[in-house]
């Protein structure tokens, strides 16, 4: 299942699983938060209804992303500046998306009992 969730004013398609860089959320390392603002949720082409569906993400780490350099410069004044800055951001894994209350399903493959097994095994001796 998949969800497009916005926090900081921008807009992530996220599934259980993925790795998201956002910007700077309240908390630490190895809490567990519930991203609120859903716009939209479904799985393959199947829309599901937003209210219904919630997004819970782990925080991995605070950090800082990239050094963006801002250089301002006025021809023929003699007048140049330069000047970085590193935005605060925090690091997600997106640890279920699914309808409230919902543990995310695990498929596992039923176990035969014996009978059925000497049942499977038997036409294929023939």
């Amino acid at each position: 299942m998949f969800a497009v969730v916005r926090t900081g004013g921008k807009q992530y398609r996220v599934a259980a699983g993925d790795k998201i860089a956002v910007e700077k959320l309240a908390g630490e390392a190895g809490d567990t938060i519930t991203l609120g603002d859903i716009l939209l949720a479904g799985e393959g082409d199947d829309i599901a209804d937003v209210s219904k569906v919630t997004v819970s993400a782990e925080i991995i780490a605070q950090a800082k992303s990239e050094k963006v350099i801002v250089f301002k410069k006025r021809r023929r004044h003699n007048y140049r500046r330069k000047n970085g800055h590193r935005q605060q951001m925090t690091l997600l894994r997106i640890t279920a998306v699914g309808a409230e209350g919902a543990k995310p399903a695990k498929k596992a493959a039923a176990k035969k009992t014996t009978s059925e097994a000497q049942a499977d095994a038997a036409p294929a001796a023939e």
